[in-house]
């Protein structure tokens, strides 16, 4: 088995019903674009407050994925 390289990059999940939505809303997103997509870190959460309550959850992750080999 070879090693592999990543690469990361950072996106902003957004849910109006949770902080876990947010974050797999971002990866079923983020899995549709980029290939061999094998991690996350979840580097901020916020949100917005509507009528003293949470209106909107939003949660910045950190998408990790494998380059792939280029090789013949």
């Amino acid at each position: 088995m070879a090693d592999n390289t990543y690469s990361k990059t950072e996106i902003v999940g957004s849910s109006a019903e949770s902080v876990d939505e947010a974050i797999r809303g971002a990866i079923r997103r983020a899995s549709t674009t980029l290939r061999q997509v094998e991690w996350f870190e979840v580097t901020e959460i916020r949100g917005h407050v509507q009528d003293g309550e949470v209106g909107h959850f939003q949660v910045t992750l950190k998408i990790g994925f494998a380059l792939e080999d280029t090789k013949p």
